[in-house]
């Protein structure tokens, strides 16, 4: 998997704000030792699982 450019390019969302919501929630899944094992099961890296994740809106954050 790779980090999707193009759609964080497309989008009409703020690359920065995502870009921050992505470095917070790969530092959760790295403390997680599980969460890094299924990972490299899968073949995925995490950054770009992360970055998927904020593009699609699977993740919910709040500015704060």
């Amino acid at each position: 998997m790779s980090i999707p450019l193009d759609k964080m390019i497309d989008s009409k969302k703020n690359v920065y704000e995502m870009t921050c919501v992505a470095i917070k929630e790969a530092q959760i899944i790295a403390s997680n030792k599980e969460a890094v094992e299924e990972l490299d099961e899968r073949g995925e890296k995490i950054v770009s699982n992360v970055l998927n994740k904020v593009v699609n809106d699977e993740i919910e954050y709040t500015r704060e």
